[in-house]
C-alpha cells in the first residue's frame, strides 16, 4: 500500500517536473529568439545612427573650419592683390589695413607683416616688436616661398606663443614678397574645443607629424607614430570621414571619427568613449534584460503554479476515478446482493406459503370431532394462529424485499410518494430498532400522483434515512418523515434529532467525495448523487441543521405528468 502511494507520488512529481520544463521551454524559446533578434537589430541600427551622427558632425565642422581658413586666406589675398608692395611696406598703411580687418572680423587677425624674398620683415603691424624680424630660416617662410597661398601649422615662433600664419606670395619688380597675417590661436582653439557631445566627446586637430594644432579638452598624448597611421586612415579621399574603434592605453574602447583639413595637412579628430557614445543603447539593453529577467521569473513562477495546479487537478481526477471505480464495484456488489436477496426471498417465500397453507389445513383438521375433545386444543389453536401470523409476516417481508430489489430501472412511471415512503420505512425499521431509533411518518392524505423513476426516488429517500440512522446510532433518537403538497409541488421532509452538522460543513455536504464518516464507512457520493438526481427532476434539496438539536432535509419536487410517447 505504501509502495503504491510512493510510486504515485513519484509519478506526480515527475509529471510536475516535465510540465514545468515544457512550459519554460515553450515560453522561453520565443522570448529569447524575439528578444535577441530585436536587440540585435536595434544594436545594429543604433550603431549606424550614432556613427552617421558623428560622421555628420565631423564633416560639418570640417567644412566650417576649412571655410574659416579659406576666408582668412581670402582676406589676406584680397589685401595683397589690391595693394602693391610699395604701399604695404609702409608700416602706418599696413596698420590701417590691420585695423580695418579687425573692425570687420574681430580680433581674429593678431598682426600683419610684409616679408621680402630674403626673409626680412620690412613692415609690421601688431602688438609685438617684430619689426625687421628675419624669417629666412623659418620653416613656414620656406614653404610659403614655394606656393602662392600658404597656411602654416601651429608653432611658437619668435613670440613664444602658439599661433599659425596665413600667407600670400606675390611679385614686385620681378622679386617675390610675402604678405602674412597671424590668426588668433585662442579663438581658433575654442572654435574646435567647443565640439562636445556627452561627457567624454571632444575634438582636436593634428598635423602630419601627429602634433596638436589645437589644445584638446582632456589631456591626452598621441602615439609616437603619426596619428593617422594609428587610426589607419589613408589619404586617398581627403573628403572622406573615417571611423575607427580602438582601445586606449587604459583598455577603454574609444570611437575615433576623423577627416582631413587644409588639403590633407591637418586631421580633425573627434573621440568619445564607446560607453558614453552608446549610453542610450546600454540603457536600453539593461532595461530589456531587466524586463526579460522579470519575464523569466514570471514564466518560472507561472510554470510552477500552473503545473502544480494542473497536477493537483489530475491527482484529484485520479482519486475521483479511483473512488468511482470503488463505487462501481460497490454498486456491482449491491446489485449482486440485491439479486441474491431477491432469489433468497423468492426461495423463502415458497416454503413459507406452503407452511401457512399447511397450518390452515391443520386448523381444518382440528375442527373434526376427535380433535375438538383434546385437552390441548387451545394450545394447538394458539400455535397455529402464531404460525399463520409469523408466516404472513414473513410473506410481507419477502414481498417488500422483492419489490425493492426489482425496482432497479430508471423508467419514468406513475409513482405514489407515500407508498415509497412506507416501503422504505418498513425496510429500515429493524435496523432502526437495533440503534434505539424510532421512525415516525406524517404523510399527507391524497398526495398527488407524479411520474418519475421510482428507483431514483427510492435511492434518495433510502440514502437520507440511512444517513440519519448513522448519525443517531450511538445515542438513539427519533426520525420523522413528512410529506405535503402545495401548488403542483410535492414536499418531503426527513428530520432527525441527532447531533447535527457543523456549520462549516453545511456548504460542502453535496460535494462529491466529501464525507465526515470514518474511513470505510462512506464514499461521500450519496448526497452528491441525490443532489444530481433531484436537479435532474427539476426539484430542489436544502438542509437545515443545528448542533445537538438535529438535521432536516427539505425536498421539493414538481408534480410531473405522464411522459410523452
Amino acid at each position: 500500500m505504501k509502495q503504491a502511494k510512493y510510486q504515485k507520488n513519484d509519478y506526480y512529481r515527475s509529471l510536475t517536473r516535465k510540465m514545468i520544463l515544457t512550459i519554460i521551454i515553450v515560453s522561453f524559446t520565443p522570448l529569447i529568439l524575439v528578444g535577441s533578434i530585436i536587440l540585435y537589430r536595434f544594436h545594429v541600427s543604433y550603431h549606424e545612427k550614432v556613427e552617421d551622427h558623428l560622421q555628420e558632425l565631423v564633416l560639418k565642422h570640417k567644412q566650417t573650419i576649412d571655410n574659416f581658413l579659406k576666408e582668412k586666406l581670402g582676406d589676406i589675398r584680397l589685401q595683397a592683390e589690391t595693394f602693391c608692395f610699395d604701399e604695404l611696406k609702409d608700416a602706418s598703411f599696413l596698420q590701417d589695413r590691420l585695423d580695418m580687418l579687425q573692425q570687420s572680423f574681430g580680433p581674429v587677425f593678431v598682426d600683419m607683416g610684409v616679408v621680402n624674398s630674403q626673409g626680412l620683415q620690412v613692415a609690421y603691424a601688431g602688438p609685438f616688436r617684430l619689426g625687421e624680424a628675419l624669417y629666412f630660416e623659418a620653416d613656414w617662410f620656406k614653404k610659403a616661398m614655394k606656393t602662392r597661398y600658404f597656411i602654416s601649422d601651429v608653432f611658437l615662433g619668435l613670440r613664444g606663443l602658439p599661433h599659425f600664419i596665413v600667407a600670400v606670395r606675390d611679385n614686385w619688380m620681378g622679386d617675390p614678397w610675402i604678405l602674412r597675417a597671424t590668426i588668433d590661436f585662442v579663438a581658433f582653439n575654442d572654435f574646435v574645443k567647443n565640439i562636445r557631445i556627452g561627457e567624454t566627446g571632444f575634438a582636436y586637430i593634428l598635423n602630419r607629424e601627429g602634433k596638436f594644432q589645437t589644445k584638446p579638452f582632456f589631456d591626452i598624448t598621441p602615439k609616437n607614430e603619426p596619428y593617422r597611421d594609428f587610426l589607419k586612415i589613408k589619404e586617398d579621399d581627403p573628403r572622406k570621414v573615417h571611423t575607427v574603434e580602438r582601445k586606449d592605453d587604459s583598455g577603454k574602447m574609444i570611437i575615433y571619427v576623423a577627416s582631413f583639413l587644409k588639403d590633407g595637412d591637418w586631421l580633425l579628430v573627434y573621440q568619445q568613449n564607446h560607453r558614453d557614445a552608446y549610453m542610450d543603447l546600454y540603457r536600453t539593453i539593461v532595461v530589456a534584460i531587466t524586463i526579460i529577467v522579470f519575464g523569466a521569473f514570471g514564466i518560472v513562477f507561472a510554470a510552477l503554479f500552473l503545473s502544480k495546479r494542473m497536477v493537483n487537478r489530475i491527482a484529484m481526477a485520479d482519486n475521483e476515478k479511483e473512488m468511482m471505480d470503488k463505487q462501481i464495484i460497490e454498486t456491482g456488489k449491491l446489485a449482486s446482493v440485491g439479486k441474491l436477496a431477491a432469489g433468497i426471498a423468492h426461495e423463502i417465500n415458497n416454503p413459507v406459503a406452503i407452511m401457512v397453507e399447511e397450518a390452515g389445513w391443520i386448523g381444518d383438521l382440528l375442527e373434526e370431532e376427535e380433535f375438538r375433545e383434546s385437552e390441548n386444543l387451545e394450545e394447538f389453536e394458539r400455535a397455529l394462529k402464531q404460525i399463520k401470523t409469523q408466516g404472513q409476516r414473513c410473506k410481507e417481508i419477502t414481498h417488500k424485499l422483492l419489490s425493492f430489489a426489482r425496482k432497479t430501472d430508471s423508467r419514468v412511471q406513475e409513482t405514489e410518494i407515500n407508498d415509497l415512503v412506507k416501503e422504505l420505512v418498513a425496510l429500515s425499521e429493524q435496523r432502526a430498532k437495533y440503534s434505539k431509533i424510532t421512525i415516525h411518518t406524517n404523510l399527507e392524505n391524497n398526495l398527488p400522483i407524479t411520474y418519475m423513476a421510482q428507483s431514483e426516488m427510492q435511492q434518495i429517500l433510502l440514502n437520507l434515512i440511512n444517513n440519519s440512522v448513522d448519525a443517531m446510532e450511538k445515542k438513539g433518537g427519533e426520525l420523522t418523515i413528512t410529506t405535503y403538497s402545495e401548488e403542483d409541488v410535492i414536499g418531503i421532509k426527513v428530520s432527525d434529532n441527532g447531533p447535527g452538522i457543523p456549520e462549516a460543513n453545511l456548504s460542502r455536504i453535496f460535494e462529491p467525495f466529501f464525507t465526515t464518516k470514518p474511513v470505510g464507512k462512506g464514499t461521500g457520493l450519496g448526497l452528491s448523487i441525490c443532489y444530481g438526481i433531484i436537479q435532474k427532476m427539476g426539484g430542489q434539496i436544502e438542509v437545515e441543521s443545528v448542533i445537538d438539536l438535529g438535521t432536516t432535509f427539505h425536498i421539493r419536487l414538481p408534480v410531473q405528468g405522464p411522459p410523452e410517447r
